[in-house]
């Protein structure tokens, strides 16, 4: 193993004994375990579909028969708000993977090939960046319905890698010329694999962080979207389509509207509470880096 790989692998190691001796992040990942846990095990724990309706309790407040009461048409408020949170929480993760991805792969090649491929790429991220990211999504999420929610979270995901990309570039630029990358390269070892064997494991802190952040603001981005209707479409839920049907009478059924802006705000709560985390414990590996320099 080489030493460029072995040190990303113990700080890796050591990051995440860090992170579990951090009250914070400790909070923040028992909430999304529990968050998680009620998306996926809470329908087998309910016999009512988010889909059925029962025309005997409309309006109903919760009771014995409906957890969390039901909606205008009947229909149960717990099925649908489990169903919306195991959408969105689906969203949030998919988006957040391929915007990292992407950010990584663009950001990594301009860096580490510099030159003609270091313009090309750039131009490509800055052109992105100019185009009014929501008037596109308002103008192409009708277009994409008919493809379900993983073309809306492609969407979603396609407009929010270049901050990564210009991130990681400028931080490959700093890589490419350390002693253990230009040995690799000396040695006669391709290009894509020094990026993935000595490079990329050296920015995974960051893409890490990066992904953590990008899931909360894929999952705000997703409601907010599905409350303006280019989001998740009917019959499907998500967080979003219920905070948007509740918000009228937030008032006088405060059941249809708490409960699915509840998880949204216990969602963002913990991945933001790991977030902040993650970042002392990255910050505080980087000053005790820099101080055996």
């Amino acid at each position: 193993m080489s030493a460029g790989t072995a040190a990303p692998r113990g700080r890796g190691a050591t990051t995440a004994r860090a992170l579990l001796r951090s009250p914070r992040a400790l909070s923040g990942l028992a909430l999304i375990a529990g968050l998680f846990l009620l998306a996926y095990a809470g329908p087998s724990v309910t016999s009512w579909s988010y889909t059925d309706i029962d025309y005997t309790a409309l309006r109903s407040a919760p009771d014995s028969v409906h957890w969390m009461g039901t909606t205008r048409i009947g229909q149960d408020v717990f099925a649908q708000t489990v169903r919306g949170l195991q959408k969105s929480l689906l969203i949030g993760a998919l988006v957040a993977l391929v915007s990292t991805a992407l950010g990584a792969a663009f950001g990594t090649c301009a860096g580490y090939f510099g030159g003609w491929v270091d313009r090309v790429l750039m131009f490509v991220v800055d052109l992105m960046l100019v185009v009014p990211g929501f008037l596109l999504l308002v103008l192409l999420a009708p277009r994409l319905r008919s493809f379900g929610w993983p073309a809306f979270a492609g969407l979603l995901a396609a407009l929010g890698w270049m901050i990564t990309a210009r991130a990681v570039r400028i931080m490959t630029i700093s890589l490419r010329e350390r002693p253990f990358v230009a040995a690799a390269r000396h040695m006669g070892v391709g290009p894509f694999r020094i990026i993935t064997r000595h490079v990329l494991p050296h920015l995974a802190s960051f893409l890490i962080t990066d992904a953590t952040v990008a899931v909360a603001a894929a999952v705000i981005s997703e409601t907010g979207l599905s409350y303006f209707g280019f989001g998740v479409q009917p019959p499907d839920v998500s967080l979003g389509t219920l905070i948007a049907s509740g918000t009228d009478v937030a008032l006088t059924c405060p059941w249809m509207f708490c409960y699915p802006a509840g998880l949204l705000l216990l969602f963002v709560l913990a991945v933001h509470l790991v977030g902040d985390a993650l970042r002392d414990v990255l910050d505080l590996g980087s000053d005790r880096a820099g101080a055996r320099r």
